[in-house]
Formats: structure tokens, C-alpha cells, sequence
């Protein structure tokens, strides 16, 4: 008879795993909670320390950790000395070890859990008796997900030692990640000497960037309700990994403003069009209008929910995704109209919704820094020209800034209060971007008394002199650099406002 280890935290599916393993000739040894679950059903178990000889102690912190589990895990079935070493101290092979860890990453999610409640959580006996499985795989069956439990039960009838080694895998990657969750917990340094972060697959996309790219989408366990991670959807085709990027940074931008109905439209990682209204569809028509062009085949994110006028607006265009709190069952309907609109519900995101920390990969390694979650407001501006910000001007120019954050350097953004008109990003050289900026901005009825605002300082005076000459009547940007008072200088020969704040937004 073989026998098995039986000792979870998650009950799931435990008592059908269990008569399993015995309709296929199993022997089952169990520990405290896991034996009461399998008796209160009827299941028959040996207890572990009948085994062992040993009670558990230590409010169960001691359970399996003993030479008579661990020799029986642990003992090569191919060399005849450790079949001999097992049977000269009367014990026998342990064939199947099921076992799912304490739940510390859900403990740590729970409000105002305590340290010391966090770390009665971490296990030992668990992921010490399931790396002896796996590194013994070759014959051990190592099981700690609930999932796997009805292949592991067709794969054992079948003897299939291809999955008993992809068993074996999943171990060491559920046990890294375990630790690595402890370690991110337990670390007092954001930036320690070891960066462990750990994330699951959530789903594999069809490719990545491009087609010939293979690409997966992955979660993080503390991945917050506001995040893409969790958002539902309603319909449409799966999201792509551009999808998935796009979408992540229309969230972000959204989460500037949780007080005004405000409409998000994103092209490429970049705003197209920005509005806001005393209504979601008001919203709507001011992102439509700041870039009708651009906004096509978009992702637009809403702070509020969508009524039956907003779908329909929407619905005349080429959109990939509409993101939004919720839908009036009118408005669902009307956009369930295009088979390929990816429709998503999710929670309105944070004002913080951006993570603490942002990794981007680099070759032979990778660059951790914190979000840039900063934005400031009205006491962070130093007025350096002789013409002041009107009220009105001061108002757009801090939404501006709100905006420009969110652009690709270099980055400029033309804009009303409340409504982007022009947004120039991801030009070499910062002129590039006021030209750019300007010549869509003009277009627009609404330009007149716009403002303008940089994402970092003027390297000399020809951006502040084409914005002048173009109608811009304030200016908003960081300063420092060497040459600032020139720049200063050309906004008082056109009598136009500037201010600056001594914070850089660049965004590459």
C-alpha cells in the first residue's frame, strides 16, 4: 500500500482528493486540522504522530518535521542503501505529499493585521516537506495546489512521471513565491540588497508588441480592486498585450481626478484627449473634441458610469476598450452592438492607484524607482514674470500639469481647464513637441486664453517665443535651468504669465 501525506490549509476539494487516493490504494497520513475535516467525512487517516511517535506541539508549529516523514519523502527509490536505511529503522516510503502553505498573503491583506499575526502565518513544515517531495520527483508525487487535484488523480492512475516532474516545478515556483512575499512583507529597506518580487500568470496573450513577440499577462498578489488585474469584462475580444499597457496607463491618468466626471482617451501610453464635464457625457464630448483624429481606435477610461447618450457617442467610433465604473443595461446593450469593443468594468481607481515602486527591465538586469504620484497645486507655484495668472488661467495651467505628467518626454500640453487641446510627446527635442502641441491645439474652437505647460524646463527662450507668438497666454513649468531667465525674459517682452513649480515630470 502506498502511502500519502496529507496536511492543508485550503480545504478545498480535500475529502473527493482524499477517497481518490484511497480508490486507488493510498494510505493516508494526516495532521491536525486536515484529519478532522477527512473523520467529520468519514475518510479514515493515520494520524502523523502515530507515525513519528511524537505529538504535535508548540501550538502546531511542529507537525511533520521528524526523520520519519522526511526519510520517507526523501529516500531514493533507485538505491537499494536507502531502502535498506528506511527499513532498518522501521520506516516506509511516503509516496504523495499534498500540502498547501498558511495563508500569509492573505493575512497580510486583512485591515490592521499586526506583525506578529502575520508571522504566526509564515509556514515551515509545509514548504520543507513539499521541496523534499519535489526534489525527490522522481518518484514523490509533490501536490500544493487544489487545482490539480482531479489530473493528479487520472495522472496517477496512468503512472504519468512527465506531470509528476511538472508537479514537482510548480513546488519550487509556489515556494519561492511564498518566500519572496515574506521577504517584501518583512523588509524595512525599499530598495533591498535582494529584490524578490513575485507575480501569477493571469492569462497568456496571443502575442506581444507584435506578432512574432510571445508574450503573458501577470498579476501581483496584492494587486489592488482599481487595478487592470482585476477589472471584469463584459465583452469583446481578449486583451492584448498593448490592450493591457494602454489601458494601465488610461487608469493611472484617471485616477487624477476623482471629482469631476472625467473622460480619459489614451493612444500609444499617451493621453489623446482629456475632458471633463458637470456629466460623463459632457466629459465625453470634451475628449472627443480636444482630438477627433487621434482618439480613433483609442482606449477611453470614464470615472463614472455610462448612460445610454454617452454609449451612443461612443459607439459611432473605432474604440478597442471603454473602461468604466458601470453601465446602464441601455448603454451595455448599445455598445454589445461591436463584436470586437472590449468592454471592461472596474473600480474607480484610487488617487494613488499608481504602484509605490515601478520596475522596468533593462538588459542583465533591472530599474526599480517610485511612482511618480506627486502633483502639485496652487501653493507650489512661483509666479517669475511680471504678468500674473488670472484665477481661470491659474486652473488650467494646475490641470495642465496634471496632464503633462502622464506624456512622453519630452512632453508639452496645450489645454483649457478641463479640456486638453493640444499635446505634443516623444520628440527629441523639446520645440518639436510645443509645435506639435500648438498646431493641433489651434485647431480646436475652444483655443482661444489657452495655457501651456512642459514637463521639464527650457533649455532656451524659442519655446516660450513660438507658444507666444501662437496664442499661448500661460505657461506653467518647472525651472532650473541655467538659461531660465531668458525664457522668463521673452514671456515678459509678449506680457504673457509663466510659473514655475521646481518639479520635473519626465516620463520616458
Amino acid at each position: 500500500m502506498r502511502r500519502a501525506l496529507l496536511s492543508v490549509s485550503d480545504k478545498t476539494g480535500l475529502v473527493e482528493f482524499a477517497q481518490g487516493l484511497i480508490a486507488q490504494n493510498f494510505e493516508l497520513l494526516t495532521t491536525g486540522g486536515t484529519r478532522a475535516a477527512l473523520t467529520a467525512a468519514n475518510v479514515p487517516s493515520t494520524e502523523v504522530s502515530d507515525i513519528t511517535g511524537f505529538p504535535e506541539m508548540l501550538d502546531g508549529r511542529v507537525k511533520t518535521l521528524h526523520p520519519a516523514i522526511h526519510a520517507g519523502i526523501l529516500a531514493r527509490r533507485d538505491l537499494p542503501a536507502h531502502m535498506a536505511a528506511l527499513a532498518d529503522q522501521g520506516l516506509a516510503p511516503i509516496d504523495l505529499v499534498c500540502i498547501n502553505l498558511y495563508p500569509f498573503a492573505a493575512t497580510i491583506k486583512k485591515p490592521g493585521v499586526t506583525r506578529a499575526e502575520a508571522i504566526e502565518q509564515i509556514d515551515i513544515g509545509g514548504p520543507t516537506a513539499l521541496r523534499a517531495a519535489a526534489k525527490n520527483g522522481a518518484s514523490v508525487w509533490a501536490v500544493a495546489d487544489p487545482a490539480d487535484y482531479p489530473a493528479v488523480l487520472t495522472a496517477l492512475a496512468a503512472d504519468n512521471a512527465d506531470f509528476r516532474q511538472q508537479l514537482a516545478m510548480k513546488v519550487f515556483q509556489i515556494t519561492a513565491a511564498y518566500d519572496a512575499q515574506i521577504a517584501a512583507y518583512l523588509a524595512d529597506d525599499p530598495f533591498p540588497d535582494r529584490f524578490t518580487p513575485t507575480y501569477t500568470k493571469q492569462q497568456s496573450l496571443r502575442y506581444g508588441e507584435n506578432s512574432h513577440q510571445h508574450a503573458a499577462f501577470y498579476a501581483a498578489p496584492d494587486a489592488p480592486a482599481d487595478s487592470l488585474v482585476n477589472a471584469a469584462q463584459l465583452h469583446g475580444k481578449k486583451l492584448s498585450y498593448n490592450n493591457i499597457k494602454d489601458a494601465d496607463a488610461a487608469l493611472r491618468m484617471l485616477a487624477e481626478y476623482p471629482d469631476r466626471p472625467t473622460v480619459v482617451a489614451v493612444k500609444h501610453m499617451n493621453p489623446c484627449g482629456i475632458g471633463q464635464g458637470a456629466t460623463i457625457e459632457a466629459a465625453w464630448d470634451k475628449a472627443y473634441a480636444a482630438d477627433p483624429m487621434s482618439i480613433f481606435g483609442g482606449i477611453i477610461a470614464l470615472n463614472r458610469p455610462v448612460d445610454a447618450a454617452t454609449a451612443e457617442k461612443m459607439h459611432k467610433l473605432f474604440l478597442e476598450i471603454i473602461m468604466a465604473p458601470a453601465y446602464d443595461a441601455d448603454a451595455l446593450k448599445i455598445l454589445e452592438k461591436k463584436k470586437n469593443l472590449r468592454v471592461l468594468t472596474i473600480a474607480l481607481p484610487a488617487k494613488d492607484a499608481a504602484p509605490r515602486y515601478e520596475t522596468v527591465s533593462v538588459t542583465g538586469g533591472l530599474l526599480v524607482q517610485e511612482s511618480d504620484t506627486r502633483l502639485e497645486g496652487p501653493d507650489d507655484l512661483t509666479v517669475v514674470t511680471t504678468t500674473e495668472p488670472t484665477d481661470d488661467q491659474i486652473a488650467a495651467l494646475l490641470f495642465a500639469q496634471s496632464v503633462v505628467k502622464h506624456v512622453k518626454s519630452n512632453a508639452i500640453v496645450v489645454a483649457k481647464a478641463g479640456q486638453t487641446l493640444g499635446i505634443g510627446a516623444g520628440q527629441m527635442n523639446r520645440i518639436g513637441s510645443v509645435e506639435i502641441a500648438l498646431k493641433e491645439a489651434q485647431q480646436n474652437p475652444n483655443f482661444a486664453g489657452a495655457v501651456l505647460a512642459s514637463d521639464a524646463f527650457f533649455p532656451m527662450n524659442d519655446c516660450v517665443d513660438y507658444a507666444a507668438k501662437h496664442g499661448i497666454r500661460a505657461i506653467i513649468q518647472p525651472g532650473g535651468s541655467i538659461r531660465d531667465q531668458e525664457s522668463v525674459d521673452k514671456a515678459n517682452e509678449y506680457g504673457i504669465a509663466m510659473v514655475t513649480t521646481g518639479v520635473r515630470h519626465f516620463r520616458h
